[in-house]
């Protein structure tokens, strides 16, 4: 019996030239990160900022994930760098209308999973370029907020397993806050008039939280927020479609992400800590 046979019949084969491939091992679980005490200077909950492209953005790739480092006592805050203004199919939509409306309701999102500071900086959707204007503008968000991580977009994805194409914006801003993080927000000389006129100061992100990665990494349990994840998108009522579908399709898409760890439901990042 050849070896296709034997396969077909379940045979098992014993022979040296057909190695089983071993299971992959499962991804890192983690927590919340933790800011370290720095001696002399007052307690406070660590912060974390996450910078996204669009509305729906936080809520798609970490919903539950934030709903569950608030509730740890982490100080999160939203950075969206369009309103979201040409996300739709309706052709008797204005960018305005809709991106008052897609504010309104990453708004209502963020409030969802305990965000309370959003903060909008209305570059044109569809248009995002990796530029100097949008890294100095990232930059002065990293020196307001001095966050120990930052969470936001994987800059290196082109395709999503093959079917979809990874949003041009998204890209945009994964590659701005990368080079945001370092060396710029670190460095004084680098836009000086933040620090000389504005009064902020350099600052340096110890860890990096990238999604919608084909290098993940760590994956974070959101078995018991799932249902607050589900919440939190329904918001976004221009965006997301029925909601039974919705619930559906994210329970599926983070039941095969938890498997990656283990748990029945997650999210995963390229997780990236920073040398001192």
């Amino acid at each position: 019996m050849t070896q296709p046979e034997r396969a077909a019949a379940g045979g098992a084969s014993k022979t040296p030239d057909s190695p089983v491939a071993p299971a992959p091992a499962p991804l890192e679980l983690i927590g919340p990160p933790q800011a370290p005490a720095v001696e002399g200077a007052p307690a406070g909950p660590t912060t974390v900022l996450l910078i996204a492209a669009h509305p729906d953005d936080p809520e798609f790739s970490s919903a539950g994930t934030i709903a569950q480092w608030v509730a740890a006592g982490l100080h999160v805050v939203y950075v969206l760098v369009t309103s979201g203004d040409k996300g739709t199919a309706d052709k008797a939509m204005t960018n305005a209308r809709l991106s008052s409306a897609r504010e309104q309701e990453q708004l209502a999102a963020a409030h969802e999973v305990g965000v309370d500071e959003v903060v909008f900086l209305r570059f044109p959707d569809g248009l995002v370029q990796p530029d100097l204007r949008l890294r100095g503008e990232i930059t002065r968000q990293i020196r307001r907020y001095r966050p120990y991580a930052v969470l936001v977009h994987d800059p290196l994805t082109l395709f999503y397993n093959n079917q979809f194409i990874n949003h041009p914006d998204h890209r945009a801003v994964g590659t701005a806050t990368v080079d945001a993080i370092y060396p710029t927000a670190r460095d004084p000389l680098q836009y000086p008039e933040q620090i000389t006129e504005e009064g902020l100061e350099p600052h340096k992100v110890k860890e990096i939280y990238l999604w919608g990665s084909d290098q993940a990494n760590v994956v974070s349990d959101i078995s018991a927020v799932l249902d607050k994840k589900i919440a939190a998108l329904r918001h976004h009522a221009t965006q997301v479609g029925p909601a039974e579908e919705l619930a559906d399709r994210i329970r599926t898409r983070a039941g095969e992400t938890g498997a990656l760890a283990g748990v029945p439901y997650g999210e995963a990042y390229r997780r990236v800590v920073m040398r001192a």
